[in-house]
């Protein structure tokens, strides 16, 4: 297996700039292009089988919200390559039926054939972004994970996944006797159950504003944010002068308030609040989940927000909700929980469409 240290030196480009020179010799054919697609950035790199799902030959991030189309995007991150992509597999922030999918914070609509017919691909493949990044638990070691509670893990136990983000994400793997087999969810847009006065408060709150409060709601980027707001406006803390011009000037509350949140050694009193009473909320939807799906393999905490929020999850304001699940507490203490500190759903969606093509390989030569 290639080194995250090879995947980390691949060439990464932003967006707009001109991609370096290939050796046509160098790289071998039917390339494999993957992609994370996010509401907020999306991920593209382009794969071999010889070098496999950890060592992409090219690799580039770009801002979702500026390009009116996935095509756009990719024939943007593929000018100049001259890379010879057979098929594609793409992580999609949204529920995938039939081969399409609507992505949920994107004015973007996915259907597989039509995707390839515009980009001159064999094939397009869609999935779940939270089914990838399931996907993808099976191979990370030591190094992708920051552990919160080492447990003691059944082998063959159901493992669960739970990724904060622009949305909330929830996903889970059974194994089958010979493999762990990847199921999305939408479980981030089941109903956010107060667990507290103040969580009580909150949903009360957010009912003013919207026909139905989720756990994404409250458990996300705009989450952390409709948290804040609360906070703010029920006299929770008094809101920084400088922090509410720099929210009136950001396009991404939801980081600006993580970043404040965490900054040391003086934190943003309101921005902490809200952290910390996300993290409260994300723990005891956590355990619900993994009580949903008995994870004793493991529950895993994925998405972008997790790993930059680490001091906030380990200070026991995670585990508490996690466990507080009467009965069965002592079944959920000792579950493992780790953090993933990696882009899981990009290297996801890489395994799959590397499945696919080695699978597509077979098939062929037995013609």
């Amino acid at each position: 297996m290639t080194s995250l240290d090879d995947a980390r030196t691949a060439p990464s480009l932003s967006s707009g700039q001109a991609l370096p020179p290939y050796r046509r010799t160098a790289v071998p054919p039917g390339l494999l292009l993957a992609g994370d697609i996010g509401g907020t950035k999306t991920a593209l790199a382009v794969y071999s089988a010889e070098r496999g799902s950890r060592a992409p030959l090219l690799q580039a991030e770009f801002p979702s919200a500026r390009y009116a189309s996935l095509g756009v995007m990719v024939r943007e991150f593929l000018a100049g390559s001259d890379l010879p992509i057979e098929r594609a597999t793409f992580a999609v922030a949204g529920p995938v039926i039939a081969g399409s999918s609507k992505v949920t914070n994107l004015p973007w609509l996915l259907v597989e054939p039509d995707l390839a017919a515009e980009l001159q691909l064999h094939s397009v493949h869609l999935l779940n972004d939270l089914e990838a990044i399931a996907g993808a638990m099976v191979v990370l070691g030591p190094p992708d994970l920051h552990s919160l509670n080492a447990g003691q893990p059944v082998a063959g136990g159901a493992l669960a996944v739970i990724a904060p983000g622009t949305g909330l994400g929830e996903a889970f793997l059974i194994w089958d006797g010979t493999r762990y087999r990847a199921f999305p969810s939408e479980g981030g847009h089941a109903d956010f159950a107060p667990a507290t006065e103040l969580q009580a408060g909150l949903l009360a709150h957010l009912r003013k504003r919207f026909q139905h409060v989720s756990v994404e709601r409250v458990c996300s980027g705009p989450g952390l944010v409709n948290i804040y707001q609360f906070l703010r406006d029920s006299g929770h803390a008094p809101e920084s002068a400088e922090l509410a011009r720099g929210l009136a000037a950001s396009a991404a509350d939801g980081p600006h308030l993580i970043g404040q949140a965490a900054q040391q050694p003086d934190p943003d009193p309101l921005s902490r609040a809200a952290l910390e009473l996300l993290v409260s909320i994300l723990g005891a939807e956590a355990g619900n989940l993994a009580l949903k799906v008995l994870s004793t393999g493991g529950l895993y905490l994925a998405g972008g927000i997790p790993p930059r929020i680490l001091p906030v999850l380990e200070d026991g304001r995670f585990m508490r909700p996690f466990v507080a699940k009467g009965r069965l507490g002592e079944m959920l203490a000792r579950m493992p929980v780790h953090v993933v500190t990696l882009r899981a759903a990009l290297l996801g969606a890489a395994l799959s469409g590397l499945e696919i093509s080695a699978s597509s390989a077979v098939i062929a030569r037995g013609r």
